[in-house]
């Protein structure tokens, strides 16, 4: 008689084709090479260039959610991060809750009530990589989580917009630490807000891959990327250095446990 090792069969997913690697990896290229020239230049093409920074942004992210998970998650995501974003927004602006008393440029294109299209588009890319993050992270927390993330993130953008000169704010009381012109209720906003959107998503979107769908790789350098982007932009570009540190270090400390998890928790 012989001892037969038993070695567990692992549910192995193949990867993406190779047409569709390439059209993923293409736009968020473009996407991050177009963030590498954001601070390098003014006026009108930095204008233009925030608008390509964000289109491809959010393209992305949405080929990442249909090459991964398919196109009803796609679909579902879109619809519900566009619908939910717009009207969160549109309260902020006429009630100036949740995130405070502020107003959009008309430099950001064109509008629908009072809301800049583009400001959609700007959720879309950042809400995915987020769920994905907080799914990965927790399984009870996942709205926690993913509210905590999305304030991260704005901490860098939102000082990045006001500068430019793409909204600002009207207020008097605490301001976020180290961003004069931002109020401490927009920090409180994008956690609540974020909240109740990760949530919402979170029951509404499927959790299991396609069985030939695409890894977490593209996550992981758009949001590597967003963190080292914005310490070193912060850093030697826009002279705010408590900003870069500050900023930095809250988002460092929401990714941590997803990075843990990616390199070397279970597959």
């Amino acid at each position: 008689m012989s001892l037969r090792h038993f070695t567990p069969h692992r549910n192995r997913r193949r990867g993406i084709s190779s047409r569709a690697q390439k059209s993923l990896y293409s736009v968020l290229f473009l996407a991050i090479l177009f963030q590498v020239f954001y601070p390098l230049v003014h006026g009108e093409i930095l204008r233009y260039l925030t608008f390509a920074v964000i289109y491809t942004g959010a393209l992305a992210m949405l080929l990442h959610a249909f090459y991964s998970f398919g196109w009803r998650y796609a679909f579902r995501y879109f619809a519900i991060t566009f619908i939910f974003s717009f009207l969160i927004e549109e309260l902020g602006l006429r009630t100036g809750w949740p995130f405070g008393t502020y107003s959009y440029d008309p430099s950001l294109g064109p509008q629908l009530v009072g809301i800049p299209i583009i400001v959609p588009f700007a959720w879309l890319m950042m809400v995915h990589p987020i769920l994905v993050v907080a799914r990965r992270v927790t399984q009870h927390w996942v709205f926690l989580y993913g509210g905590a993330a999305l304030m991260a993130w704005d901490l860098f953008l939102d000082p990045m917009m006001v500068a430019a000169n793409r909204w600002t704010w009207t207020f008097t009381g605490s301001n976020v630490p180290f961003e004069p012109e931002i109020p401490l209720s927009n920090a409180a906003g994008w956690l609540f807000a974020g909240m109740g959107l990760i949530a919402l998503l979170h029951i509404s979107l499927p959790r299991e891959r396609r069985k030939q769908g695409a890894e977490f790789t593209a996550v992981d350098l758009f949001l590597s990327w967003t963190l080292f982007s914005g310490i070193v932009g912060n850093l030697f570009f826009y002279n705010r250095p408590g900003l870069a540190l500050f900023a930095g270090a809250i988002f460092a400390l929401v990714l941590a446990p997803y990075a843990f998890a990616r390199w070397l928790g279970q597959p």
